[in-house]
């Protein structure tokens, strides 16, 4: 049986390498099986010296591999040639859908900007919005302002439901409520008023105490605590079943799930597109 190769990916941006990150690590995901994948996001590469620091450093860290989404055709080219030089894997992760849609077109990118960064339009501020909606609805509080919600998350301590709420406001500009669902503690009656935008989200038994464990861990408190105690998990788990299905909410499953993973599958519930429809 050969021996599994280590590998550092490093992503190499512009602007706040937010793309870049997305489409590296969506790429390694398909690796799950192999634990030596490394990661390492390099944003704001802006000058040619940068870029010499990089290849020089990386040159010392093989096996290892460049993916960049550059905007700058000079960058793009230095980087390129750079790499080249000193034999170096190098992935350009937009250029193939951008010529794509050029062919298509007949017609040029318009745009080779710097950093390429976003235009304080209509979208941008209700991406604003929606993250100050997440924050002040976040945990149960304010049950009231269920109403304004475009979403609301449901789910026991640990499904990830603040990170969801965040990344569906940052991301598609979704105002997001999330309510724990609490053993023996009943929920506000704005959350039956709301039902239809309620989503649930379910985690494996084993799954919920391995990081339950892990975060008395972190705080250090003993991990004997009924927090984290597989038996009261599962009374919790059995609880929030009986209130998701009298809400008659659709549920996610997050375990082992990315947060995007998440939240990609709950706006396909939510908000279905017609073909996606289709499809189901």
């Amino acid at each position: 049986m050969s021996e599994t190769k280590q590998l550092t990916l490093f992503s190499l941006s512009d602007s706040t390498g937010q793309t870049a990150e997305t489409l590296s690590k969506a790429a390694i995901r398909q690796f799950r099986h192999v634990e030596d994948i490394h990661y390492v996001p390099l944003p704001r590469i802006t000058r040619q010296e940068q870029i010499d620091k990089i290849i020089k450093i990386l040159d010392q860290s093989r096996p290892c591999l460049i993916a960049y989404t550059f905007s700058i055709p000079a960058l793009k080219e230095y980087l390129e040639k750079q790499a080249q030089q000193h034999n170096l894997p190098v992935v350009n992760l937009l250029e193939p859908l951008i010529q794509t849609i050029s062919a298509q077109l007949g017609v040029k990118p318009p745009r080779n900007e710097h950093g390429m960064m976003p235009e304080l339009d209509e979208e941008y501020f209700k991406r604003i919005e929606a993250v100050e909606f997440a924050i002040k609805l976040d945990d149960g509080k304010d049950p009231k302002g269920m109403e304004k919600a475009d979403i609301i998350l449901v789910g026991v301590s640990r499904t990830s439901k603040t990170p969801t709420c965040m990344y569906l406001a940052q991301n598609y500009a979704m105002k997001v409520a999330n309510n724990p669902l609490v053993y023996n503690v009943s929920p506000p009656k704005e959350l039956f008023q709301h039902k239809d935008k309620c989503v649930g989200l379910k985690i494996r038994p084993e799954v919920l105490h391995d990081i339950r464990t892990a975060r008395l861990q972190t705080l250090g408190l003993p991990a004997n605590s009924s927090y984290a105690d597989f038996e009261q998990i599962k009374i919790e788990m059995d609880y929030a079943d009986r209130i998701i299905e009298e809400l008659g909410c659709p549920v996610v499953d997050v375990s082992h799930k990315a947060i995007e993973e998440t939240a990609t599958e709950i706006m396909y519930l939510r908000f279905p597109k017609p073909l996606s429809r289709e499809l189901k």
